[in-house]
């Protein structure tokens, strides 16, 4: 068909002929007086507009695109205006053995929609080869049943809106679910709760504000695709890891019918707050899966350039995301689906920055891991991304996946060793002072040698992805039974203490240890040199029954029990975030262990005698006692002393000369003592209870004002 019956899609129009149009921007773009297409497709022979009525049922009409740039294949329809609803057929040639799978019996999302319409069943004919017969294609017709993408062009009101542009040494990321944080918090509208208005409703903002938050990652929003595993199961995607549409917000998350101004109004609010707001986004895999999932979109398109093929099995796929496929960020066109959806939650949407999951697939080049590949130059010129946060999830399941520290200056990494070492110094796992050390003052073994800076270490405990912080210490074995894997998923090795008991306990020995054991945890968190990140709920005391991989539960195991809040440890939390402000006890730069012009060492770790650590006593696994005298590096200027007795015993600790007054001790409820050292010019010691970490302040020692 080349000419085009319309009707009511293009006004004053019976019939129309699609004009050549432009290659750029990919996806439709609204000019005013019509509408221009451009689809990405290498080794296609034909590609086809398909026009549908609003509701996406009918198919009005398919008119094959009339020109082609290089691989863009593109046509320009004059008269249509926003609304219309489209998708794509591409031909080609039927070779899985090659790479190829093409199937014009197939409608097609385009990969660039902005907005999609219909909703996905498993039971249509949705997959481009037969399910009994890889090899063979399958030449059922999906038009009716297949998604499709609705043109947009809208205008919204930002009101002055500017990003906080919080500096890293200031930053203090709170990840969060969107639906989980607010299903359940009093004070949200019933009609608002889990959805992005209620994200930025007076309570929300309330709680994030008293903790002293400057920055909310939320896990995915960009649309997704429930995998049918859990749909037959009865089960979603929770977390949404399985990403279908990388311009589109996730509609379940909206309150209205209009998910991308809802999205844009929780932005605007949360700025006004000074918050930040970071995406979680999954530029590793699509939702297509391996080559027996379904083709919706990018493997209809050109399966042999959007996937990485293993050579030699080219009707399989790479699975370096464990989630069936990865997206091959070598090719071109790829690489600017990636980059022009970044730039349009950036430049359209007003988000702050990005965390990237399994980021180290953005660099695997035909070898390995490049950390100056193509993506990683893209984005450090880019004027438009240059400027927001990045911030990686450095591994995933390729060769030589684990790549800590190695993605360029500027990026910041999720610290693992972070993590395990903080819990099993706590907890009683292998580890020794000098570790522990280490991650304290930002992961120098890891960070440094790379001309990496502190900051660019996300020190954390917990994250969505294992345990809530109350489970770490209730639960030694995972209960994810109601994942409907038979408790097989999850980790199962998570360097968790369930302090005597496991589960829940009226045994008030074994809820005191917990208490103390948790504000420990967050404290070293959010004292460390580097950038801190909470989970949603931990500062409550949120547990999710002991289930470690809840990534298909969207019900009460996941939303945060508000009722349930522990409110000492939320003003624990508050306080301690409140001395990170004022002190930065650790500072922005590394440290020397060297004495300046006065003779004072930066940073000089102690032990509880009071004198300095020495190799033997670095590497003794056994204690559990350490200080830091820092000198002066902090924000204020004045010497600080932090103390750790990750023992079950108390000990006495002998301070160095000063005037020394206690702003932390976690044994307190609300992390409050006072405490001063009765003379400074004699000797003096501190009880360190069991368990326990201490911050005290020399009032007496050179104080400089606020760092600008």
């Amino acid at each position: 068909m080349d000419r085009l019956s319309i009707g009511s899609l293009v006004a004053g129009q019976d019939t129309v002929d699609l004009e050549p149009g432009v290659p750029w921007p990919m996806g439709a773009a609204c000019d005013g007086s019509g509408v221009n297409f451009a689809a990405f497709s290498e080794h296609a022979t034909q590609v086809d507009l398909c026009l549908f009525d609003a509701a996406g049922h009918v198919e009005l009409a398919r008119l094959p695109l009339p020109s082609r740039s290089g691989d863009v294949w593109h046509g320009r329809l004059p008269g249509a205006a926003p609304g219309l609803v489209y998708g794509f057929r591409v031909h080609g040639p039927w070779r899985p053995e090659r790479g190829h799978r093409f199937n014009p019996h197939k409608l097609l999302l385009d990969p660039w929609a902005r907005e999609i319409v219909g909703r996905f069943d498993w039971l249509g004919p949705h997959f481009g080869a037969d399910r009994e017969h890889a090899q063979h294609i399958d030449t059922r017709d999906n038009g009716h049943e297949a998604l499709k993408a609705r043109v947009v062009h809208e205008h919204y009101d930002w009101q002055g809106d500017r990003p906080p542009a919080t500096p890293l040494a200031d930053t203090v990321i709170y990840e969060l679910h969107v639906r989980g944080f607010t299903k359940r918090l009093p004070g949200v509208p019933e009609p608002l709760q889990g959805t992005y208005a209620g994200l930025a409703s007076d309570a929300a903002l309330a709680h994030l504000q008293r903790l002293g938050i400057t920055a909310v990652s939320l896990l995915p929003v960009q649309q997704i695709l429930d995998e049918e595993r859990l749909v037959e199961l009865g089960l979603v995607n929770y977390w949404g890891y399985n990403t279908l549409g990388y311009f589109c917000p996730d509609p379940r998350y909206a309150a209205t019918e209009r998910p991308r101004d809802e999205f844009r109004s929780m932005v605007r609010r949360l700025h006004a707050a000074g918050i930040e707001v970071l995406l979680d986004v999954v530029y590793n895999h699509t939702a297509e899966g391996d080559e027996r999932g379904p083709t919706i979109s990018w493997r209809g398109f050109d399966n042999a350039c959007w996937y990485r093929l293993p050579h030699g099995q080219r009707e399989r796929y790479e699975n370096w995301s464990g989630c069936g496929n990865t997206i091959d960020i070598r090719h071109p066109r790829v690489l600017q689906m990636v980059l022009d959806s970044l730039r349009f939650w950036v430049a359209e949407m007003h988000v702050d920055g990005f965390r990237f999951d399994l980021a180290p697939v953005l660099g695997r080049g035909d070898i390995g891991f490049e950390r100056d590949g193509p993506f990683f130059k893209a984005v450090q010129q880019d004027p438009v991304l240059q400027r927001v946060k990045l911030i990686a999830e450095p591994w995933d399941l390729g060769p030589g996946g684990w790549q800590v520290g190695q993605f360029p200056r500027g990026w910041l990494e999720w610290n693992d060793r972070f993590r395990d070492t903080a819990r099993a110094f706590w907890l009683g796992g292998d580890c020794t002072r000098g570790e522990f050390a280490l991650r304290l003052a930002g992961s120098s073994d890891l960070y440094q040698p790379r001309r990496r800076w502190p900051a660019e270490s996300v020190n954390y405990v917990v994250s969505h992805d294992g345990f809530t912080l109350t489970d770490l210490l209730s639960y030694d074995l995972r209960h994810n039974e109601a994942n409907l894997e038979d408790n097989r998923d999850g980790h199962g090795h998570n360097l968790s203490w369930n302090c005597g008991w496991e589960g829940p306990t009226e045994d008030p020995e074994v809820n005191a240890c917990r208490a103390r054991l948790k504000r420990a945890l967050l404290a070293t968190v959010l004292l460390a040199q580097g950038t801190p990140m909470l989970a949603a709920g931990d500062e409550l005391g949120h547990s999710q029954g002991g289930n470690n991989n809840p990534y298909c539960q969207d019900s009460p195991i996941t939303w945060i029990d508000w009722a349930r809040a522990d409110q000492s440890l939320i003003e624990f939390t508050a306080h301690v975030l409140a001395l990170r402000r004022q002190l930065l006890p650790m500072a922005l730069h590394w440290h020397t262990g060297l004495p300046d012009r006065r003779g004072q060492v930066d940073l000089a770790w102690l032990r509880r005698t009071g004198e300095p650590m020495t190799a033997e006593h670095w590497n003794n696994r056994m204690s559990r006692i350490l200080g830091a005298h820092i000198g002066g590096a902090g924000r204020s200027g004045a010497p600080l002393l932090l103390l750790v007795n990750a023992r079950d015993l108390d000990a006495s600790f002998a301070l160095p000369p000063g005037d020394w007054v206690a702003e932390l001790d976690t044994t307190q409820p609300d992390g409050r003592r006072s405490w001063r050292r009765a003379c400074a010019a004699q000797a003096g010691h501190y009880e360190l209870r069991a368990r326990s970490l201490v911050l005290l302040r020399d009032a007496g020692g050179p104080t400089r004002g606020p760092e600008p």
